[in-house]
């Protein structure tokens, strides 16, 4: 019907041009009236000809079947390679299905994700391990769906809360790590007392271990940690609720799957690798990365944050995991007895997750809602999108599809071969096509009057009007050889326009009306009113343009002013800091003047001596190597360089490429002999 109307109203348009402008036939209209005759020739998806209206109803029918069955995309990811998959859901299957903006998307891609991720268990997993160890294909895009899409804020709700409390105690330190407590033990005795420690640098976990001030710290550690990760268990044991329901329907679905697969695999522990580290792990190591919690900008979070979280989220895997500490993690099998029975926590909430009901109860949806839907379904997909698709269609039918009389062969038989890009766009140059030819149609309607359009057209101008144009021509000429007009970019199209004298636009309107009215823009039978009242519409709309305009530069002046404010407050503020690092630096200097210019020795060793000198540059030191008293090698030494690395825990640095110095000892020499610490 409605292709019928279109024609309808399309011929009616054609006659009333032919009576109107073709009533007599001569060779001076009669290419004119071969082009309004003819059908349209644009090239374009939706250009109402048979040809292309069948192709458009072929693609709409392969869309449609692609959407409603799932088991063809379904079969499709696990054709391409797994970069081009995830690229492939990205762009297009996403896209498909609108990213489940609406009920009837949801409930749809919700049948896709079950059916790939049925079908991934049943060809790809040998062994049930395989889950949890391996980068399942359809876990991984499901997750990443639904914990950037609705499971965003479900995140910030859960775990906002115990993150917060982390981020905010400034006393809290945990350190589980053996290693680390140990040396973190040797650098703060080196750094007190001014003594290289007698105890080897470089041990073994248990080696750590035998000393008793590194398990206090350990110990202490440890309780620090049951405490926090106490509170991160009741926050999600608690937030079943808040958890997405197209998550938690997939992991119903992963244990019923994995159940019927492996009877004798333990599914929960499988799940609540899901749900916790799949789904929620990386929002608690990274929370600024997931916008768990509100950071400033250009602050990131400190090491001991960091080290923090991670013990945290590693008691909270080993737990939904069902996973106790030993091997490499035995020093803290003291912590099994907690994962015991937090555990029990974890299971009872797994459970709670996978009891929901089915997408049909929960959309309100089932096999005949499509008949009986009075809308037509809509999807907005890019042409190189659609083309994509329809290759990786042609490419892996035989592999989607065997059976011959299936309908995505017969559907794919109908598009035939693969179509270009140009074949599908339509017109691409109507925006500049208008903007051109109202631009020319102002300048001649400035310089010669006409009862109408047509009459200005095709009446030659007099001297006078074609000297008005030229000083029209001459005066925009000038304003645009002015500094200020130069900053403004135009169209070429409409910088080589204005150009043109008034018969050669004229000339280029008469064409550019043709193109417009193929276009089903204009109409000769209404002496193209159209575009004069665009052309009105803009003059009225004029001022308000300007207004908005005036508002929008104001709006960007002061926004440039703040941020010439703001680039100005922090240079002076980098210049307030280098000053006050400066000032630290002299007033540590100054005490070096008592002891002149003589060199220090640092150490004396097989004839090789090391000597330290202050330079002019406060916090600077030049460290020079003699053997046998001749100058060898020379190292310049940054105070704060060394400061840094204490904080990073670096204990020894080299010098000469060929020297290791203990970092401790070496600031602690500096600040006794120089700086009188």
């Amino acid at each position: 019907m409605d292709i019928k109307i279109g024609l309808l109203v399309k011929n009616r348009i054609t006659l009333q041009e032919v009576v109107s402008h073709c009533k007599k036939l001569t060779k001076k209209n009669k290419e004119q009236l071969s082009e309004m005759m003819c059908m349209d020739k644009q090239k374009g998806l939706k250009t109402l000809s048979k040809e292309k209206r069948q192709k458009l109803e072929a693609y709409q029918h392969l869309f449609y079947l692609l959407q409603t069955q799932p088991v063809y995309l379904a079969r499709l990811i696990f054709q391409m390679p797994q970069n081009k998959s995830t690229k492939f859901m990205e762009s297009v299957i996403f896209t498909l299905y609108n990213y489940a903006s609406s009920p009837r998307e949801a409930y749809l891609l919700l049948q896709l994700f079950k059916v790939a991720l049925q079908e991934e268990i049943r060809s790809k997993v040998d062994h049930v391990h395989d889950i949890l160890t391996g980068n399942a294909t359809v876990i991984r895009l499901l997750v990443g769906f639904y914990r950037n899409m609705p499971g965003q804020s479900a995140l910030r709700h859960i775990l906002a809360g115990p993150v917060q409390e982390v981020l905010q105690d400034r006393t809290l330190s945990i350190n589980t790590d053996p290693v680390d407590i140990y040396k973190a033990w040797i650098n703060q005795t080196e750094s007190q007392s001014g003594h290289r420690s007698k105890l080897p640098y470089e041990v073994s976990p248990e080696q750590a271990l035998s000393h008793p001030e590194v398990q206090r710290r350990l110990d202490i550690s440890v309780r620090n940690l049951l405490a926090v990760t106490d509170k991160f268990v009741s926050a999600i044991t608690s937030s079943v609720d808040k958890i997405p329901y197209g998550m938690r329907y997939m992991a119903k679905i992963l244990r019923m799957s994995l159940v019927e697969k492996f009877p004798k695999a333990p599914a929960e522990e499988i799940v609540g690798n899901l749900l916790y580290y799949r789904f929620m792990n990386p929002a608690v190591v990274a929370p600024d990365g997931f916008d768990i919690v509100d950071m400033s900008a250009g602050v990131a979070l400190r090491p001991e944050q960091r080290r923090s979280l991670a013990s945290i989220a590693k008691v909270l895997q080993h737990t939904a995991a069902h996973k106790a500490f030993q091997g490499d993690s035995a020093h803290l099998c003291g912590l099994n007895q907690y994962l015991e029975h937090t555990h029990s926590k974890f299971r009872r909430f797994i459970s709670a997750a996978c009891c929901v009901p089915e997408p049909e109860e929960r959309f309100d949806m089932d096999e005949y809602s499509e008949m009986v839907a009075v809308a037509k379904p809509v999807i907005y997909i890019t042409v190189g999108e659609l083309i994509n698709t329809h290759k990786l269609l042609l490419e892996h039918q035989d592999s989607i599809t065997s059976h011959p009389s299936d309908p995505l062969h017969e559907l794919l038989e109908d598009l035939d071969e693969l179509p270009t890009v140009q074949s599908l766009l339509a017109d691409s140059s109507r925006l500049p096509l208008v903007s051109s030819t109202k631009q020319m149609l102002v300048d001649l309607i400035q310089c010669q009057a006409g009862d109408s359009l047509p009459d200005i057209l095709w009446t030659p101008a007099s001297e006078h009007e074609e000297a008005a144009h030229e000083h029209l021509v001459c005066q925009r000429a000038l304003w645009d050889a002015q500094p200020s007009a130069q900053q403004l970019k135009h169209h070429p199209c409409l910088a080589a326009n204005s150009q043109l004298s008034m018969e050669e636009k004229k000339r280029k309107v008469i064409r550019n009306l043709r193109r417009l009215e193929s276009l089903g823009l204009v109409h000769s039978a209404s002496h193209y009113q159209e575009l004069i009242d665009e052309l009105a519409k803009d003059i009225r709309n004029q001022r308000r343009h300007r207004q908005q305009r005036r508002r929008e530069l104001l709006k960007l002046r002061h926004t440039l002013e703040g941020l010439d404010a703001k680039t100005l407050f922090y240079e002076e503020q980098i210049d307030y800091y280098n000053q006050y690092i400066k000032t630290c630096l002299d007033n540590l200097a100054k005490n070096v003047i008592s002891f002149g210019s003589e060199w220090l020795c640092l150490l004396r060793l097989k004839n090789v001596v090391f000597d330290i000198i202050p330079c002019e540059e406060s916090g600077k030191f030049q460290v020079k190597a003699k053997f046998m008293g001749i100058d060898m090698e020379d190292f310049q030494l940054h105070y704060q360089d060394l400061l840094q690395l204490q904080y990073e825990g670096v204990a020894v640095m080299k010098m000469f490429h060929k020297a290791k110095v203990n970092v401790n000892l070496l600031i602690f020499l500096l600040n006794k002999k120089f700086f009188k610490k």
